[in-house]
């Protein structure tokens, strides 16, 4: 319970203590790779190729720790809008509270999940192939949120594939990231994925492409699993 309450503690101490201006996407990213070490670094590595393999064996686990994310969310939201008091123990109790209603759930959650990384995959599509326009941007996020909700509740495999192979990505990319960040230019780096805007998309994308290739793979010679 203390290491629970240790995270809460860290997710609510920015909103707390910054009121000054919003930070924008990028200035967050870089601060959170700024802050890892090597061995934070590779753990992210390792544990995101585990997720791009054999995500779609764990894909319950993860759904549970997204519903928890999303109960801490919630708690902080409600503490400073509408109750007031001690933030850690409100934002434990919505953890705990969500991460069980994730069990009854778990088709439901996956399929959310799938739809959002779909909207995900599109947009960082359309950010690599240099169209930055924020209408074409918001168009093809919205083109992929449409067609993976309908793909994911649909056919339920392509929702684990695609939620885990972007989960896996993700931590794959900000792992990379951290490490270059400690044996090469900070500056350099900073400089690269503020101006080439594709860098970033391609980063994320190809992970999980090989991710979704080699989870489809896995799954159809896989004679145990179900979902």
């Amino acid at each position: 319970m203390s290491i629970l309450t240790s995270i809460v503690q860290i997710a609510v101490a920015a909103p707390q203590s910054g009121q000054q201006a919003p930070p924008t996407p990028l200035n967050v990213m870089w601060q959170h790779v700024s802050t890892l070490g090597v061995v934070e670094a590779l753990t992210f590595i390792s544990f995101g190729i585990v997720c791009l393999f054999y995500g779609w064996r764990i894909f319950k686990l993860l759904v549970t720790i997204c519903f928890g994310l999303l109960g801490m969310t919630v708690g902080i939201w409600a503490n400073e809008k509408l109750i007031g008091g001690n933030v850690v123990w409100l934002a434990i109790i919505c953890i705990i509270f969500f991460a069980v209603l994730s069990v009854p759930l778990m088709r439901w959650g996956v399929s959310i999940l799938g739809s959002i990384s779909g909207g995900i995959l599109t947009a960082g599509a359309t950010l690599a192939l240099g169209l930055h326009d924020q209408r074409l941007l918001l168009a093809g996020g919205l083109v992929g949120l449409v067609a993976g909700g309908m793909i994911s509740f649909i056919v339920f495999k392509v929702a684990v594939i695609l939620f885990t192979s972007l989960g896996g990505s993700a931590l794959v990319t900000v792992g990379f990231l951290a490490v270059l960040h400690q044996n090469v230019d900070p500056l350099k780096l900073e400089t690269i994925v503020a101006t080439q805007r594709w860098f970033l998309p391609v980063m994320l994308l190809v992970p999980m492409a090989v991710g979704i290739f080699l989870q489809h793979r896995f799954i159809k010679t896989a004679q145990d699993w179900s979902v």
